[in-house]
């Protein structure tokens, strides 16, 4: 069993900064991709950014130049750096991990129960 535990979610004014975190534990033998996802009220949830292995990141069109996802893979934990936060980035933000409990095993992705981040003044 993997558990996925994310951090750091608050009210935060318009232009402001936000750090999450998010760290991964218990039956992993390798993680392939750490990213996070969120969902605003009424839509769909939606990558924000990744951060694969090697490592390469992929970030949404909205948060490019705003937003920075780092990964420390001997912790198992990924950070994002929210700056110059909009109201349109308020949503709940989960943390994802692509993992392998064992070799040869197929990967599986788990979700952690998500933090809530606003922008508003």
């Amino acid at each position: 069993q993997v558990q996925v535990v994310e951090s750091g979610g608050d009210l935060v004014q318009p232009g402001g900064s936000l750090r999450l975190s998010c760290v991964a534990s218990g039956s992993i033998l390798r993680i392939y991709a750490m990213g996070w996802y969120r969902q605003a009220p009424g839509k769909q949830r939606e990558l924000v950014a990744e951060v694969t292995s090697s490592p390469v990141a992929n970030y949404a069109d909205s948060v490019k130049g705003r937003f920075i996802i780092s990964r420390d893979n001997a912790k198992n934990t990924v950070t994002l750096q929210m700056n110059s936060l909009k109201p349109e980035d308020t949503a709940v933000y989960y943390c994802n991990a692509r993992v392998s409990s064992r070799i040869g095993g197929a990967v599986f992705s788990y979700w952690g129960q998500g933090t809530q981040v606003t922008v508003s003044s």
